[in-house]
């Protein structure tokens, strides 16, 4: 039993064995809370810098977000640049930009240097969903391209996007060639493989009931174990719940859900996704999808802000792929799924150290695969001797949403109904 929520990406990975849970009086270096990228990269890198690291995993390695989202690679940050220069400067917006591309070729080089077989794939493209959209989209082509020597990305007019995909209802296209994308429940897996091989250790069905720290040590229990650590690495992101109180209100869990469809003729293929790119559009509450490698559309679609997913997930989102693609009227939904994610009130990652002891990276909002893999590296260079980049990153204010636990989940479903309605009105 593989003790995995249903979903095309559990149906085409080759499972681990599973890992036995943490039992008894155990001590490590450092402890990481959390079995996805950010904690098995983070393990990664303090294993090759020869510290002795345990990570624990509640259910099953990849069992969170890690190995249920879009698969999608995208360069930069989650917030644009415009937006990071208005808030930070210039100086820190290109940082922050560098950090950005560095995060995708970190993905790539893991990819290549531990054989894992993943699906890697390049390229997205991220489509005008109104025309109002457009003029933004230009601007943003042109800005990387002279502010930032970016010449990875080109735009593309209305009148060329058949070019690009079949699907319909767009205004103008943005190729971003530098971006990347995969099959992430395999990649999280086979960051487990290689974090093993370096002699780290990884205990599944282990959750953590309690972190109590000390001057020079942390305690961290399960029901089964108790593991004294000199570092705590927090990496649970949209599952955080209340494990740590000072971070929770730093990040909004929300739902967001995924269809396969069965596998579609080559000519189709072909006419949806003729560059065989990851693809989004540009609504708030975002669509996006690519092909899976035995030609299955691969689409997310739709969020919900409750602790509830759908009573039936595949209706739910066939409405939204169907606007997009209704040449696909006929196709079969094989499977649906969603799961959960950490989103912060300005979209960038919240990273950060508590009493010294306790390290953390959440809220990665969407934009996980590349950021997540980066912040494990930074908290562990971080550990290891300092970094500057995590500095860079933890020193950018998080605002806490409003409210605490009980006010914040209502006044987030008020302001993204309020965006979401906007998707669907105006030009």
């Amino acid at each position: 039993m593989h003790s995995y929520p249903d979903s095309w990406y559990v149906a085409s990975s080759p499972m681990l064995a599973e890992q036995p849970p943490a039992s008894g009086d155990l001590a490590y270096d450092v402890c990481i809370v959390g079995g996805g990228y950010t904690g098995l990269s983070c393990a990664l890198h303090l294993a090759k810098s020869g510290k002795s690291v345990v990570v624990l995993e509640a259910e099953r390695v990849g069992w969170g977000a890690s190995g249920r989202n879009g698969g999608h690679v995208g360069i930069g940050q989650r917030a644009d640049q415009y937006s990071l220069e208005k808030w930070y400067g210039k100086p820190t917006a290109k940082e922050l930009w560098r950090l950005g591309l560095e995060a995708v070729d970190l993905v790539s080089d893991l990819v290549k240097e531990n054989g894992i077989d993943c699906e890697l794939g390049k390229t997205n493209i991220h489509l005008a969903a109104k025309r109002s959209h457009v003029d933004e989209l230009r601007d943003e082509v042109d800005h990387l391209r002279t502010e930032y020597n970016y010449d990875q990305v080109s735009g593309v007019e209305s009148s060329s996007l058949e070019e690009l995909t079949s699907g319909v209802g767009f205004h103008y296209g943005v190729v971003d060639r530098g971006a990347r994308h995969l099959h992430p429940l395999k990649y999280c897996l086979g960051l487990a493989e290689a974090v093993m091989t370096m002699g780290a250790y990884v205990f599944e069905k282990s959750r953590v009931k309690s972190i109590d720290i000390k001057a020079d040590r942390t305690t961290v229990s399960t029901d089964k174990a108790v593991i004294k650590a000199q570092k705590v690495v927090l990496a649970c992101n949209g599952y955080l719940g209340n494990l740590f109180p000072p971070i929770a209100s730093n990040i909004m869990p929300i739902n967001n859900f995924i269809v396969a469809t069965e596998p579609l003729d080559e000519a189709t293929a072909n006419r949806v996704n003729p560059m065989n790119a990851s693809l989004s559009d540009s609504l708030f509450v975002i669509n996006y999808w690519k092909l899976s490698e035995d030609r299955r559309l691969i689409f997310g679609g739709g969020e919900t802000y409750s602790d509830k997913f759908p009573e039936s997930i595949t209706d739910f989102v066939r409405p939204k792929l169907l606007a997009i693609y209704p040449e696909l009227k006929d196709a079969r939904l094989d499977y649906g799924w969603g799961g959960t994610l950490a989103i912060t009130r300005n979209r960038m990652p919240d990273l950060g150290v508590h009493q010294g002891m306790v390290y953390y990276a959440q809220g990665f909002s969407g934009h996980g695969v590349p950021t997540a893999t980066m912040a494990g590296k930074l908290i562990a260079a971080a550990i290891d001797a300092g970094n500057d980049d995590f500095d860079l990153m933890s020193g950018l204010k998080t605002l806490k949403f409003p409210g605490g636990p009980l006010l914040r989940r209502p006044s987030l479903v008020a302001g993204m109904l309020f965006y979401s309605l906007r998707d669907r009105l105006g030009k």
